[in-house]
């Protein structure tokens, strides 16, 4: 059962739920925010002290990085892109395969991964509780506090969320042509949509290089938000541009949602337009 946090909802950015499902375990407190928000900076969660949550998830970049793959201790390069983690209190499930069903199990894998963090848990607080900041922290309370910061990481009032709101000069007229091709020839609002443009469910794209298979062949849709931020694309990363992204959907694929869509030069570019639409106000913490 989810608890709906009303008064949190003021600080809803436009266009999105204006309610924020919440554990019952763990309301949204503003203690336990500002420590999550702490811990999310904090570099001695990883093992030689050089890698926070933020490394990978850097709030300059819409909460993800620069690298195909994410980087951790020691420069070692996992498999997957780092997804952005906006919006992801109305997640259904966590990383590119969903292996997490809630944020209190996916902030704490990271820490024990060993190619990001590389500290088992009980280490990592050891260390931190020896720190007057960390006040004796343990397990539970760390996976909460993490927990609680990310569900406040809120990114919407863009171009676009003005344009559905009523305000009709907030597109120009070739991001206009873009959302009609969208909602319609390109298919995209298929798998991106409602307020944070993600159907949160799996999908075989053929998109990428690598022999990651996912979730049987199959990745998360990411959320659209800020995506013009956030090159590069596809769960290893291998899409260096949007345009890039187009040209692959444009192809078609081996999945009969993939059907090639024959679009013009121009109908590309105004996608990309459209998609740029979708950067807006980024807000995190209480």
């Amino acid at each position: 059962m989810m608890l709906w946090l009303l008064l949190f909802a003021l600080r809803v950015p436009l266009g999105l739920d204006t309610h924020i499902p919440v554990p019952d375990d763990n309301p949204l407190r503003a203690e336990t925010v500002a420590l999550g928000r702490k811990l999310f900076f904090e570099k001695q969660l990883s093992r030689d002290g050089t890698v926070a949550c933020a490394t990978c998830h850097d709030p300059n970049r819409a909460f993800t990085d620069e690298h195909p793959r994410a980087k951790g201790i020691g420069g070692q390069i996992g498999p997957r892109r780092s997804p952005r983690i906006l919006n992801r209190a109305w997640g259904k499930s966590f990383f590119w395969d969903g292996r997490a069903a809630t944020l209190e199990d996916q902030v704490v894998q990271p820490i024990t991964n060993p190619l990001e963090m590389a500290m088992p848990l009980d280490d990592a607080v050891s260390r931190l509780a020896a720190m007057p900041a960390y006040n004796q922290l343990d397990v539970l309370t760390l996976r909460r506090a993490l927990a609680s910061y990310v569900r406040t990481i809120l990114a919407g009032d863009s171009p676009y969320d003005r344009y559905i709101a009523g305000d009709r000069t907030a597109l120009d007229a070739q991001q206009q042509k873009g959302l009609n091709l969208f909602r319609g020839k390109a298919g995209c609002i298929s798998c991106h949509l409602g307020p944070n443009l993600t159907d949160e469910d799996f999908h075989v794209t053929d998109a990428g290089k690598s022999i990651d298979k996912g979730r049987n062949g199959a990745f998360k849709t990411p959320s659209l938000r800020q995506v013009a931020e956030a090159a590069p694309y596809f769960h290893d990363g291998s899409a260096p541009t949007l345009e890039a992204v187009i040209d692959h959907y444009d192809k078609g694929g081996t999945d009969p949602e993939m059907r090639p869509l024959r679009l013009a030069p121009d109908e590309k570019q105004a996608i990309v337009a459209f998609l740029k639409s979708l950067t807006g106000v980024v807000r995190e913490g209480m």
